[in-house]
């Protein structure tokens, strides 16, 4: 493959972070953190999950020359939207904790990586047509594939980091902003995931 079509790979991996699904589901996750650097592992990982499973996704269909159904792919959108919805309220009912005894534990990851592999198999489908209609060689594009998930990774990363900003304990204090951009941040969970159930299902 030539130099431009790699390079664009991660640009369009890059890019396709900053969906409106994608940004308030990292939203809801590093309103946990206390610090950028833990956001931005949040965000490594919900890309690598998000890899994780375009890339398995792509060598089931590449060696099994599996039929991509895609009504199939409709009901992972409407498991992104439950997800979502799910996310929202598990933020709600955990701010009330939070402000009592505000980053006690320091979350684990696994959280930002189920995400990540929720929202990959949900986009899976329509990117592999994308990518198999133009790149014949199969080898060719799971290179392509691989790069865009890097580019996810890299913009993920910079999405947490932005969005964790006002929750750093080195830069605000504030326990009323901060309550206040989690009850938004919640709450966009909640509507944005109602839309794409409604959206998939009905």
């Amino acid at each position: 493959m030539e130099l431009a079509p790699l390079l664009f790979a991660v640009v369009v991996g890059f890019a396709h972070c900053f969906e409106a699904d994608h940004l308030v589901a990292v939203s809801s996750i590093v309103t946990r953190r206390d610090s950028t650097p833990a956001a931005l592992k949040d965000g490594a990982f919900w890309g690598l999950g998000h890899t994780s499973t375009i890339l398995l996704v792509a060598l089931v269909y590449m060696l099994g020359k599996f039929v991509l159904n895609e009504t199939l792919f409709h009901y992972f959108e409407a498991g992104v939207g439950v997800m979502l919805v799910g996310l929202g309220i598990h933020r709600l009912f955990k701010l009330k904790s939070d402000l009592t005894h505000p980053h006690v534990h320091e979350p684990a990851y696994g959280l930002a990586y189920g995400v990540g592999l929720m929202h990959g198999l949900a986009g899976s489908g329509g990117l592999l047509i994308s990518v198999l209609t133009q790149i014949k060689e199969p080898s060719s594009a799971f290179v392509y594939l691989l790069l865009f998930g890097i580019g996810s990774v890299v913009g993920m990363m910079v999405a947490a980091g932005a969005f964790s900003l006002p929750f750093s304990s080195k830069l605000f204090q504030n326990r009323y902003i901060m309550r206040g951009l989690t009850l938004i941040s919640a709450a966009l969970c909640v509507g944005l995931g109602i839309k794409i159930i409604w959206e998939n299902v009905s």
